[in-house]
This record gives structure tokens, sequence and C-alpha cells, in this order.
């Protein structure tokens, strides 16, 4: 009988890999091509008012939009005891800066400092409590900047326009009163989640008490977050200058903080078709023309996403081929 030789197992057919990041880095280009199509006549009337603009200030604002990277890297370096190195902390909240147009609330941003903070050896656990110290401190920071802006400068905004009628504050209070009891009750009915999540709190005030003992930490930590809102509203004031918007420029600081806090409550990536007709109404509400508005708002988008959107991308995919990421 004739010997049977083994068949030969063929080896597996690697199947072409879609390049989905690639498909992923293009979709901040088609937000913002969706917004403009959707806006097409304000973008219109903004980009020839823009035409004029003193190129000066607009370079005063670019330089001043790279401020806030190093703003965003203070407050996470405050945010962890242990000294983070510092170029690559800088390239991965430049490359945060574009994540975060892929995904809603700042998650993008928050995902690319959480593979950065594992990177450098950091305990799941600690990176974590990190990430949801630097949103406190950035929200209490915000808010208490605007409520002393306010204060300091009363006729800013028309306050009487901004408060809501009785039927909505009535709504806002009963759906707020039915989130904290849906959470109570989870929270209740699930005992493997109470227990993570007081872990994760025990976590982070044990960090939160640390990093408050040392005067660096703390410094970095409450210094970056209040410089970085100062700075992206230093960015808005030169655009206003350079277009010439007849506004004094505390006021458009207070509108900016006041459109940025509201349009956080919409969870768009980058706050692409949320932060722009937010500011556009703060502007008008503190004296701008419409027209004159909507090009300010328009540049200050320029230079703070638009500009930086395709060298972000690279510096992402840069990192995550040299595994920083």
């Amino acid at each position: 009988m004739p010997e049977t030789l083994p068949l030969r197992r063929q080896p597996p057919t690697r199947l072409r890999r879609l390049p989905v990041r690639q498909i992923i880095c293009l979709v901040p280009f088609a937000l913002v091509a969706l917004w403009a199509a959707n806006n097409w006549s304000l973008v219109a009337s903004g980009v020839s008012r823009l035409g004029g603009a003193d190129i000066g200030w607009l370079l005063m604002g670019a330089a001043t939009t790279g401020m806030c990277w190093v703003a965003a890297s203070c407050v996470r370096q405050g945010t962890v005891v242990e000294r983070l190195p510092v170029a690559r902390l800088l390239a991965s909240q430049f490359a945060a800066g574009a994540a975060n147009h892929l995904l809603p609330a700042g998650l993008g941003a928050h995902v690319v400092t959480l593979r950065f903070m594992r990177g450098c050896g950091i305990p799941l656990d600690r990176s974590t409590a990190a990430l949801a110290l630097y949103s406190l401190v950035e929200a209490v920071a915000r808010i208490g900047l605007l409520l002393a802006l306010v204060l300091a400068f009363p006729d800013a905004l028309r306050l009487n326009e901004l408060v809501p009628p009785g039927r909505a504050v009535l709504t806002a209070l009963v759906v707020t009163v039915a989130v904290i009891a849906v959470a109570a009750i989870t929270l209740a009915a699930i005992p493997r989640l109470r227990r993570f999540i007081a872990g994760f709190l025990r976590t982070a005030l044990t960090d939160a008490r640390a990093l408050h003992k040392r005067p660096s930490r703390a410094l970095a930590l409450w210094g970056g977050a209040l410089a970085f809102p100062l700075l992206q509203a230093g960015v808005l004031v030169c655009v206003a200058l350079a277009l010439g918007l007849p506004v004094w420029w505390p006021h458009i600081v207070v509108a900016y903080l006041a459109a940025s806090i509201a349009a956080g409550f919409i969870p768009a990536p980058g706050g692409i078709g949320s932060v722009e007709p937010a500011l556009a109404v703060a502007l008008v509400m503190v004296g701008a023309p419409l027209v004159v508005a909507t090009a300010t708002v328009l540049g200050f988008r320029f230079l703070t996403v638009w500009l930086p959107l395709l060298p972000g991308v690279a510096v992402l995919a840069a990192l995550v081929r040299w595994r920083v990421l």
C-alpha cells in the first residue's frame, strides 16, 4: 500500500485590514464640512469679513493658541505625583486636541492622556482618578472665573435675558432630581458598582490630598486650570481686535466663559456645532453686531481648531507609531 504523504497545511491568508485609523482621522474634517454646509451664509459673510482683518492680531492669536497646550500640560502634570516627561507630555496634549474632535464630551483627549499616563507607568486606577481630577478642577476654575468677572463687570451680560421662564426652571429641577434618584437607586441595586465607585473615590481623594501637599503640583494644577480658559479667551480677544469688534475686551472674556460653559452641556465632538452658535449669541449679548460676531467666532475656531487639526492628527499618528500612546 503506497504511503500517503501528509497534507501540507497552507498558511492562512491574511485578511487585508481596513485603514480604520485613517478613516477615523477624516471624521473631524467631515464634521467641519458638515457644519460649514449647514451654516454657509454665515460662513461666507464671516470669511469675507476676515479678509480685511489685522494680520498682526491674528498672529498674536495664533501664538496664544500655542500657549493653551502648555497650560493643558501643566494641568495634566498637576494631577499626578510622578514627574512626566515634558516633551512627550506637550506632544500628547497637542495630539489630544485633535483626538478631542473624534469623540464627544472631551473623551478623545481623555483617551489619549490615559494611554500616555499608562505608558509612563502610572496604574490604571490612579490614571483614571487623574482624569477625573482634571475635569473637576477645570470646571471649577472656569465657573469661578465667570462668577468673578460677572461680579467685577455686572453690565457685561444682560442677565435678565439669560434667565429662563419659570416653567423651564421647574423642568430643569425635575430632571435633575430624577437623574439623582436614578443614580441612587442604581448604586443601591448593584453592590459591585457601589464598591467600584467607593474604591475609585478613595483613590481620587488620596491622590488629591497628596498633590495638594506639594506646592509645585498644586500650582501646576490650579494655575494651569485658570490659565487655559483665560488663554482661550485671549485668542478670541485677539481675533476681535483684528476685526475691530466694538466691544470692551473684559466683556469678550465674559462672553467666552459663558458660551464655553453652556456649550459644554452639549456632548458634540470638539464642540463642533455647539460652540459656534453659543459664542456668536454671547458676543451679540455683550453688544457685538451679528456679522462681526460671526466673523470673530470663525476666526477663533480657525486658530484653535481647524489650523492645528491636521498637524495634531499627524502628531497623534506618530505617537501611536512610536508606542508613546
